[in-house]
C-alpha cells in the first residue's frame, strides 16, 4: 500500500513532537515533509534563556539533529517559509517555489513576538528574544553597548534581562502593570521576586508605558507616556507574543485569535490540523510545553486512526527557575467567592505558599522560593483528590527535596510534567540501561528536556537510585515464553499493524514457536476480540464456535447449560426444557447455584437440535465471562420489592452474557440492604437502598471474603445500567489478559476510573462500543440459528 503523504509545516517543538509521536505509532503509515522558516533543525526554544545565560550551548538545545530526520526519512527544508495552502489541489508553496502535494497537513507555525507599535520601533538596535538568531545578536551587540532596556515585566522578559546582566550590561525593566509575571504569580509573591531580582542588580520601572524609541538611525532611550525618559543602546521588545495565522488567513481554514480546531485538533477542512500556539481549541490558546505536547499526543494518534481521548484543554502549570528563584505556579491563585485560602509567608528564607481549594478540592497552588512539592499538588488537582480540611495546612510543610522525598514518591508520581514521565519511568530506564548522568535520563526519557524545571527532582530521584537506601525493582515481564515483548507492546502492536488473526501477530512479532504456547493462545484470543470484535475470522473463538453452551465429560456425553436471566423464567421456558429433555431422552437435570440449569448426558449427536429447540443465547469460549448476575431477594421476612432488582439483573445478563473478559467475573444484586452482605463481596454488587442503588466494585468472597468499596450511587435504575456497563467496557478495553477486577482497580486507581465513568461523554464512548459489540454478537446468532 502507497504511504499517505504528510506535510507538517514549522519545524518547532509541538510540530516534531507530533511526528514523533506518530513514528512511535505507526512508523510506515506517512511519506513525511517538513518545512522551516529558520535555518536550524529542532531545539528547544524554551532554553534559548538559557544560553544566554551561559548554561548551554547552542548544541545543547537540539532536540532532533539532522540524523534523526534522515533516518526517519523525512525531507526537512530548513529556511524556506510556506505562502500558501491550496486545499481545493490539497498542496502546499514555498518562497522557493517549491510546491508538494499532501493527503494530511499539520500547521504547527507557532507564534510571533509582539513588537510595539510605537515611534522608532524600526530603528537598529530593536530586537526580540525568540530565536536562536535572536540570542545570537543579543551576545554580540553586549560586545559593544553597555544599557539595555527590557519591555516586558514577563518571563521571557526576566530571562532575557538576566541573560543580558550575566553578560556585563545595565538591565532595566520596564513593564506596564505594578507587578511582575501577573500572569503566573500573585502580589504578594511578584513582590518578593521583584525584591530578589533587585537585589541582583536589575532595575524596574512599572506602571510605565512606551511612548517611543529615541535616536536617529540606532536606538538612544525610551520616552514614556508620563514623559520620562531613559537612555538605552538596545531595546528588547518581551511584551508578548501573537499566534502565527497568516498562512491560514490565505485560505479556507477559519481562524480567531488563533486557528480554530476541534478536540482532535482538526480544522473546518477536513484532512488540515493545527497544533501548538497558533491553534485556538475551546477559545483557548496555549503557550506552555505541556499542553502542546498533549495537543500532539492526541493529534498524533487520530492522524493515525487509533481511538483515543479527545482533547479536553489542559491544566495550565509552570515550574520555573528565573535568575535562581524557584516558582510553580498551576491552575487559580487568585481568590473568589468560591475558594479558600491557606498561605504559609516566611520572609526570612524567601519562601511563599498558597493553596486554593473549592471545597476539598485543590483548585490552584503558588509556589515560592519552595517547589518541591510542586508535582504533587499538580497530580492532585488533575485526580481532584479530595483533601480533608485537617490535612490542608500540612501540605504547605517542606517536602525535603532529597534522596527522602525520592524514596517516598510512588511509582506512578510524575517526575516530568511536561513530557508525563514518572518515577517508575526514570527507575525502568536506569535500571534497563545503566544510565548514571541527568544527561543519560534526559535522552532516554525526555524528563527534564523540555522547560527544565523538573531538571532538579529528576537529579533527586537519580541521586536516590544510585544510593545505598535504594531497593526497588520495576520489572518488564515478557508477554509469555513466546516473546520478549511486554503485553502492553504486544497489545499495541497489535493495534498499529492492524493484524488480525493469531497467524499474522506470530509472523509480524516474530513469535518463537508458530502455535502459541498455553500463556498466550488464550490471551491473543481475547485481545483480538476486544480489538477487532467485528471480524469474521474471528467469530468462533469469540461466540463459542461448534459445543457453545455445551461441555464434554469424561463418557462423552455433554453437559448443556440453560441460563435464567436474573434468575427469571417462565412457563413457556420451562414447557420447551422438560419438553426437550423427554424427547432427547435426558435423565438428569439439576439447578446450580449460579442461577443456571443444567441437562446432564446429552449425546453430542443431537446438540444441534437440541440448541435451535431451546433458542439458547450464545456465551463466549472459555471461562473469562459474566457466566450469571446473581440476585438476592430475601426469601424469608422481608417485604421489600424485589421486582426492580430481578429486571436489573437480566438487564445486565443479557448485555454481558456473551461478551468475553480478561477474568471471570461476579456480579450480583441484592434486593434491599437486608441481602447487601453477599452483594458487596462480588467483583461489582448493587444493594438497593432508599436513596437509590450502592454500586460497590472489588469485593471477594470465598474463605478470604472481602468487601468491595463504594464505587457509586445511582438515582435510578437506569443510571446503574450506565454506570456499571461504562465500568465493565473500560475494564475490558484496559486491563491485562487475567487481570481480575480488583487488581485493574489497583493498578488504575480508583479516582481515575470514577474520572473516566462519571465524564459523559466517556461513559457514552464506552457504551457504544458495547452495543456495538452486543449488536454483533446477537447478529452472529441469528445467522447461526437459520443455518
Amino acid at each position: 500500500m502507497d504511504k499517505q503523504k504528510l506535510v507538517l509545516i514549522g519545524n518547532g517543538m509541538a510540530g516534531i513532537r507530533c511526528l514523533e509521536e506518530i513514528l512511535d505509532m505507526n512508523p510506515e503509515l506517512f511519506d513525511i515533509t517538513v518545512f522551516g522558516k529558520e535555518p536550524h533543525v529542532n531545539y528547544n526554544r524554551i532554553l534559548l534563556s538559557g544560553v544566554l545565560q551561559g548554561d548551554h550551548s547552542f548544541e545543547d538545545i537540539i532536540l532532533n539533529d539532522r540524523e534523526w530526520y534522515a533516518a526517519n526519512s523525512i525531507r526537512l527544508f530548513t529556511g524556506e517559509t510556506v505562502v500558501k495552502i491550496d486545499t481545493e489541489t490539497k498542496s502546499v508553496k514555498s518562497d522557493k517555489n517549491r510546491e508538494v502535494s499532501y493527503d494530511k497537513l499539520i500547521i504547527a507555525t507557532g507564534s510571533v513576538p509582539f513588537i510595539l507599535p510605537v515611534p522608532g520601533a524600526d530603528k537598529e538596535g530593536i530586537m526580540a528574544f525568540r530565536t536562536i538568531e535572536d540570542c545570537q545578536e543579543m551576545l554580540e551587540v553586549s560586545k559593544r553597548y553597555k544599557k539595555a532596556a527590557i519591555i516586558g515585566g514577563g518571563l521571557l522578559g526576566l530571562e532575557a534581562a538576566r541573560g543580558l546582566l550575566n553578560l556585563g550590561m545595565e538591565v532595566k525593566v520596564v513593564h506596564l502593570s505594578d507587578c511582575l509575571m501577573e500572569r503566573q504569580l500573585d502580589r504578594t509573591a511578584s513582590k518578593m521576586l521583584e525584591k530578589e531580582l533587585e537585589r541582583q542588580g536589575m532595575q524596574f520601572l512599572l506602571e510605565k508605558e512606551t511612548d517611543s524609541i529615541l535616536g536617529d538611525r540606532r536606538v538612544e532611550g525610551v520616552r514614556f507616556k508620563d514623559g520620562t525618559e531613559i537612555e538605552a543602546d538596545i531595546v528588547v521588545m518581551a511584551a508578548g507574543v501573537r499566534p502565527n495565522v497568516q498562512i491560514a488567513k490565505g485560505s479556507r481554514i477559519e481562524t480567531n485569535r488563533a486557528i480554530l480546531v476541534d478536540d482532535y485538533l482538526e480544522t473546518n477542512v477536513p484532512g488540515v490540523y493545527a497544533v501548538g500556539e497558533c491553534a485556538e481549541h475551546q477559545g483557548m490558546v496555549y503557550g506552555l510545553v505541556k499542553p502542546l505536547y498533549e495537543q500532539a499526543q492526541v493529534l498524533a494518534k487520530h492522524i493515525c486512526g487509533i481511538e483515543g481521548e479527545a482533547y479536553k484543554g489542559s491544566v495550565l502549570s509552570t515550574q520555573l527557575k528565573i535568575s535562581g528563584v524557584d516558582v510553580f505556579s498551576a491552575g487559580r491563585f487568585v481568590e473568589d467567592e468560591r475558594t479558600q485560602a491557606v498561605i504559609l509567608q516566611d520572609d526570612i528564607h524567601s519562601v511563599y505558599k498558597k493553596l486554593l481549594f473549592e471545597g476539598n478540592r485543590l483548585a490552584g497552588a503558588l509556589l515560592f522560593g519552595d517547589t518541591s512539592s510542586g508535582q504533587k499538588l499538580l497530580q492532585w488537582m488533575l485526580e481532584k483528590k479530595s483533601i480533608a480540611d485537617h490535612e490542608k495546612t500540612l501540605l504547605l510543610q517542606s517536602s525535603g527535596i532529597g534522596e527522602g522525598e525520592a524514596a517516598s514518591m510512588l511509582s506512578s508520581d510524575i517526575v516530568c510534567s511536561c513530557n508525563a514521565v514518572t518515577k517508575g519511568a526514570v527507575i525502568e530506564a536506569v535500571q534497563q540501561d545503566g544510565l548514571t548522568t541527568i544527561e543519560e535520563v534526559r535522552a532516554c526519557t525526555r524528563a527534564s528536556s523540555s522547560c527544565g524545571g523538573c531538571k532538579p527532582l529528576v537529579s533527586d530521584v537519580l541521586a536516590y537510585i544510585q544510593s545505598d537506601a535504594f531497593n526497588e525493582v520495576v520489572e518488564r515481564p515478557a508477554f509469555c515464553s513466546c516473546t520478549s515483548l511486554t503485553e502492553d507492546e504486544v497489545v499495541k502492536e497489535i493495534q498499529v499493524r492492524g493484524l488480525s488473526t493469531f497467524q499474522e501477530i506470530t509472523n509480524a512479532l516474530g513469535w518463537k514457536q508458530e502455535e502459541g504456547c498455553d500463556g498466550c493462545r488464550g490471551a491473543l484470543d481475547y485481545y483480538l476480540g476486544i480489538i477487532h470484535p467485528d471480524k469474521e475470522g474471528l467469530k468462533e473463538s469469540v461466540v463459542g464456535g461448534e459445543h457453545a453452551n455445551a461441555s464434554r465429560q469424561s463418557d462423552g456425553t455433554y453437559i448443556v447449560t440453560l441460563p435464567l436471566r436474573g434468575g427469571m423464567t417462565d412457563a413457556q421456558q420451562l414447557k420447551r426444557m422438560a419438553g426437550a429433555a423427554e424427547k432427547y431422552h435426558i435423565k438428569e437435570i439439576s439447578l446450580s447455584s449460579g442461577q443456571r440449569i443444567h441437562l446432564i448426558g446429552v449425546d453430542q449427536t443431537v446438540l444441534p437440535d437440541l440448541w435451535k429447540e431451546l433458542e439458547l443465547p450464545l456465551k463466549p469460549a472459555g471461562d473469562h465471562a459474566v457466566h450469571s448476575v446473581e440476585t438476592h431477594i430475601s426469601e424469608g421476612h422481608c417485604s421489600c420489592s424485589k421486582s426492580t432488582a430481578l429486571h436489573l439483573a437480566a438487564h445486565l445478563e443479557e448485555q454481558l452474557e456473551c461478551l468475553k473478559l480478561p477474568h471471570r467475573m461476579k456480579i450480583s444484586v441484592a434486593a434491599c440492604i437486608h441481602n447487601g452482605e453477599e452483594a458487596v463481596t462480588k467483583d461489582i454488587g448493587f444493594v438497593h437502598m432508599n436513596r437509590g442503588w450502592e454500586i460497590y466494585t472489588g469485593g471477594r468472597n470465598g474463605y478470604k471474603a472481602k468487601a468491595g468499596d463504594l464505587f457509586y450511587v445511582a438515582e435510578t435504575i437506569e443510571e446503574a445500567k450506565v454506570m456499571a456497563l461504562s465500568f465493565i467496557q473500560y475494564y475490558r478495553e484496559t486491563a491485562n489478559y487475567l487481570e481480575k477486577v480488583s487488581q485493574w482497580i489497583q493498578r488504575m486507581g480508583m479516582i481515575h476510573i470514577r474520572e473516566v465513568v462519571f465524564e459523559e461523554e466517556l461513559h457514552n464512548q464506552l457504551l457504544r462500543r458495547l452495543k456495538e459489540e452486543v449488536l454483533y454478537y446477537n447478529n452472529t446468532r441469528l445467522a447461526e440459528s437459520r443455518n
